[in-house]
């Protein structure tokens, strides 16, 4: 388990979250407004995908 923090345009956030998720396993996204209020802070926590394997292998 990681976390991911990232700083972008809010209008950019759902779409981040939404990129992440259909890559990575991740938990709720929290945001939260930078100090100057022009940018958001994303958090996310996140667990890579368990890969795949064919037992047949």
């Amino acid at each position: 388990m990681f976390d991911i923090r990232i700083i972008c345009d809010p209008a950019d956030a759902d779409r981040i979250t939404e990129t992440l998720a259909a890559f990575l396993t991740t938990g709720t996204a929290r945001t939260y407004p930078t100090r100057d209020g022009m940018r958001t802070r994303l958090y996310l926590t996140a667990d890579l995908p368990k890969p795949t394997t064919d037992p047949e292998d």
